[in-house]
């Protein structure tokens, strides 16, 4: 893909997708992006707030399901790809509510596939040079044992509704590459950590409880192993797998550091001078999964990429970032306490 060109970005105003748009406006500044966010409750404005006025990016408020807002969009931009961030994303959510997952991740990501399947063909039944990219999850494939890894070729064997919606999302995508050939692409990241993240997952939740003077929770013993990306690392692999990925394909993209929920829960204390009496173990997660790691032999090999960023570095920046922006996470953990009696509102 050349460097002018415009990309839609759904579900710009989350994590991810908020720290892909100053990413990829930094390594692209020609490109125009439009943002489409429906602005749920782990949306945040403020991610983006010093862009509005930008003549580069473009937000748009609507709903992924909402056909007539995504007509509206391809009538008056010429999208040469859309990033596909969009998505409900919280486990312990997808747990005592899923039909929102479903509504989302599944019927939310068909309703994009469709419009642009019409949109790719054009009238005549030409097909512009375009990409469709969605962003997945490690969580489709389920869970591993103490050893192994998953591969691109490992089986998806979700384990909560979040894992299962996401993963119908994945094969909708790919559906749409085999039969219609849409020019799709999937990644799929381990657990990403840094800036903007919001304070109901694990590490955000953790320095900015201990910021508050409380108590970390930790499932179970901590037993628990997940592999950790910094965000950055992400949106550098999207960006490449978007510019040179094979059609069809899907691109694991993991951080190469498994750490077990108690060690980094106490590098979080380190770090912020706290000892482990700031621990609270709590009941465990139903079907919580025991270890996630990635495979990135095939994005390595094909793209030549691999995280930069490890994990002492990425951690410290995170701690760092949530230490000088009391601004942006303090109204949220208000919002949070307000509305649920999770162990985020400890």
């Amino acid at each position: 893909m050349n460097n002018s060109k415009t990309i839609l970005v759904t579900g710009g105003l989350g994590f991810i997708g908020s720290n892909f748009i100053r990413y990829y406006h930094q390594a692209h500044p020609e490109t125009v992006l439009v943002n489409l966010d429906k602005l749920t409750y782990s949306a945040n404005p403020e991610n983006l707030q010093d862009l509005a006025a930008e003549p580069w990016y473009h937000f748009q408020q609507g709903d992924i399901l909402d056909e007539a807002v995504l007509q509206d969009l391809t009538g008056r931009f010429s999208f040469q790809a859309v990033v596909h961030f969009a998505a409900e994303s919280h486990v312990d959510r997808s747990i005592k509510g899923s039909r929102e997952f479903i509504r989302t991740n599944v019927l939310g990501t068909h309703t994009l596939l469709e419009v642009f399947k019409e949109y790719w063909q054009g009238p005549l039944g030409e097909a512009p040079a375009f990409r469709f990219l969605h962003v997945s999850t490690d969580e489709v494939y389920g869970t591993l044992g103490l050893e192994g890894i998953f591969t691109e070729e490992t089986p998806f064997r979700p384990n909560s509704p979040y894992s299962a919606s996401k993963a119908g999302g994945d094969l909708l995508v790919r559906s749409y590459f085999e039969t219609f050939r849409l020019p799709t692409l999937t990644v799929r990241p381990s657990n990403n950590y840094g800036p903007y993240q919001f304070p109901e997952k694990f590490i955000p939740l953790m320095v900015t409880n201990l910021l508050e003077e409380r108590k970390v929770p930790v499932y179970g013993r901590g037993e628990n192993v997940r592999d950790w990306l910094f965000v950055e690392d992400a949106c550098r692999a999207i960006d490449r797998v978007l510019e040179q990925g094979r059609i069809g394909e899907a691109y694991n993209v993991g951080g190469e550091s498994e750490k077990r929920n108690i060690d980094l829960a106490r590098e979080v204390l380190r770090l912020l001078g706290k000892g482990e009496e700031w621990l609270e173990y709590v009941t465990d997660r139903p079907g919580h999964d025991l270890r996630y790691a990635l495979s990135n032999e095939k994005i390595k090999q094909e793209i030549g990429w691999a995280p930069r960023v490890d994990f002492a570095e990425g951690l410290q920046r995170t701690v760092h970032w949530y230490q000088g922006h009391p601004e942006w996470w303090q109204p949220l953990k208000t919002r949070l306490a307000r509305e649920s009696k999770g162990f985020w509102s400890r």
